[in-house]
């Protein structure tokens, strides 16, 4: 059985591979991925008392102490930020060997707005992080913290609880910022037209400041925090998918040209 998967040689010419090259290729793709994973992992791992004493030391500024409540629990929030830490690393290089592997099949427009969707995503991605470890993260533990004043009660925090409060944190703002190319690909895929976007603004905004409300502290400021960005970023949506329209629009207009030339 022989699959039409296209490769450019230096001589220019095609070749078809099999399906067990095909297997082959993932196979090998896989290798690399699952090796890079590891060595991700391991190096992580060392750095991981680093990585908690970084995340705990945020919330001693603001006057957090921290207890853990089982022997091994210090030790297993080592492996819960150095697993999460070699994913993240480990992430652009799956993408990459994905791409490559379904990169013979894809036209030359395809690869690269595939090429580009993979950058943009991953920017976009660590950009929610940054905000969240920059901006969201501060105002968040300060208003919890001040609940506490004039109670009599002191802010005991399990480790444990505290690292998957700020991972959490982190997911949800990482993914937040993933709204341009998500757009971006449903609109490139038909499932989404900019007209819609436009007609929905009013509704997504009352959606965001929904949104915002559920997942930030009871407090205007951190509202506002959050839904100004995430406006920014549906507004930042329209631009990209209405360019992203008018490319396809052009490019389709001068391929019919081009056969009506013929």
């Amino acid at each position: 059985m022989r699959i039409k998967g296209i490769f450019k040689h230096s001589d220019n010419q095609e070749k078809e591979m099999s399906l067990a090259d095909h297997l082959r290729e993932l196979r090998n793709r896989l290798l690399v991925c699952v090796v890079v994973l590891t060595a991700a992992l391991l190096i992580s791992l060392n750095c991981a008392p680093r990585l908690v004493t970084l995340l705990l030391d945020m919330g001693k500024a603001y006057h957090y102490r921290f207890v853990y409540i089982s022997p091994q629990e210090l030790l297993l929030q080592y492996f819960f930020v150095s697993l999460v830490t070699g994913v993240c690393v480990t992430f652009p290089v799956i993408l990459y060997q994905a791409w490559a592997f379904i990169r013979p099949g894809l036209r030359k427009g395809e690869n690269l707005f595939f090429l580009f969707s993979m950058v943009f995503g991953l920017i976009c991605f660590c950009l929610g992080i940054l905000f969240a470890y920059r901006i969201m993260l501060p105002f968040v533990l300060e208003f919890l913290i001040t609940l506490s004043k004039g109670s009599g009660v002191t802010a005991s925090v399990s480790v444990q609880n505290y690292i998957t409060f700020l991972m959490t944190i982190f997911m949800v703002f990482g993914l937040v910022f993933e709204l341009p190319m998500v757009s971006l690909l449903l609109t490139q895929w038909g499932l989404l037209k900019v007209q819609w976007m436009r007609k929905g603004r009013k509704v997504m905004i009352v959606a965001i400041f929904f949104v915002a409300a559920v997942i930030t502290p009871p407090d205007v400021v951190s509202q506002v925090m959050v839904a100004v960005p995430m406006m920014a970023l549906y507004e930042l949506s329209i631009i990209l998918c209405t360019i992203c329209q008018r490319l396809k629009g052009g490019l389709f207009k001068r391929k019919r040209q081009e056969r009506e030339g013929e």
